[in-house]
């Protein structure tokens, strides 16, 4: 199941923003969240911990359950080539992920709730399925009802889309270019702790 408790909170824990809302007040609150947050100091974390904090961080980022993060790696330890990068590569191609770096919407969890409301189109199919695989030169595209959305248009007027997104405000569609290198993909996250944590 992906996370649908507080937002805020949960950026705070984990010490990554996952919502414009956490980002600034994290800024004015740059500790861990509760009543002892401030004066809290943090314990050394296990190597066992440290690799658990940096799954999370991972699985929160992209919103999605630890049944899909397993059964993507398990995919990427299939396929040739480095994990952690094909594993990064696998998640970043989602249908939602890319809806959210096209700036179709504000965060991950908009982006998700867009796409399985069915105003997300590729290759001019109407799609509702978030996991969905994006394809090279596949075209993502807002349905023209949809594009009258306030928060639609709002998303996309400060929009800073990653290079291997080709993206057109005027008709709110973005191309894949290609399949971006892990270096290129704007996470925080050390994937090396993430593989060593699926390959237990």
């Amino acid at each position: 199941m992906s996370y649908n408790g507080p937002k805020v909170r949960i950026s705070r824990k984990i010490g990554v923003n996952i919502t414009a809302k956490a980002k600034k007040i994290t800024a004015k609150k740059a500790y861990a969240p509760g009543q002892h947050g401030p004066s809290k100091r943090r314990g050394k974390l296990s190597d066992y911990g440290k690799q658990l904090l940096e799954k999370q961080r991972l699985r929160l980022q992209y919103n999605i359950s630890e049944t899909q993060m397993a059964n993507y790696y398990k995919k990427a330890a299939h396929m040739t080539g480095n994990t952690g990068n094909i594993y990064i590569q696998l998640l970043e191609t989602r249908l939602d992920a890319l809806v959210y770096r096209a700036g179709f919407a504000r965060s991950i969890y908009a982006a998700r709730q867009y796409v399985a409301h069915g105003h997300v189109m590729v290759n001019g199919n109407r799609l509702d399925r978030p996991s969905y695989h994006v394809k090279v030169n596949d075209v993502i595209s807002i349905q023209t009802k949809s594009q009258k959305m306030e928060p639609i248009q709002e998303a996309i007027r400060s929009v800073m889309a990653p290079a291997y997104l080709e993206v057109s405000k005027a008709d709110f569609s973005a191309k894949l270019v290609y399949v971006p290198p892990m270096e290129e993909v704007p996470i925080t996250v050390e994937i090396p702790l993430v593989v060593e944590y699926y390959s237990r």
